[in-house]
């Protein structure tokens, strides 16, 4: 899978939050600033392209989904830049002061509970 652009990425964002839905739709739900109705389109062809969504035609209009899971970006993405360890992960957060000791407790526990 591509690297997706910042506009894609919020796009993917919003998308996944819907679940499924049409470009206005979509654009609706979008945080702003919202982008123009032409370069969400393109996006979204870029995202296809991608093979981070699918689409079905009711006539002229496109209803777009997921092709790809969240979890499966995060993994990717965990693969990529830390090594494939969630322990280089969360080490690189700690590092950063970007999650509390309170944070690690509670996933700890969530770890030790077989969450």
């Amino acid at each position: 899978m591509e690297k997706l652009t910042p506009a894609e990425e919020t796009a993917m964002l919003t998308l996944w939050r819907l679940e499924r839905g049409t470009l206005g739709v979509i654009l609706e739900e979008m945080p702003e600033p919202k982008p123009h109705y032409n370069t969400l389109a393109s996006a979204f062809k870029n995202l296809e392209k991608k093979g981070y969504v699918l689409f079905r035609r009711y006539g002229n209009v496109y209803e777009y989904y997921p092709a790809v899971s969240r979890e499966q970006v995060a993994d990717r993405m965990v693969e990529e830049y830390f090594d494939d360890s969630y322990k280089n992960l969360v080490t690189h957060f700690a590092k950063e002061q970007k999650i509390s000791a309170e944070d690690l407790r509670e996933i700890l526990s969530m770890i030790e509970k077989g969450q």
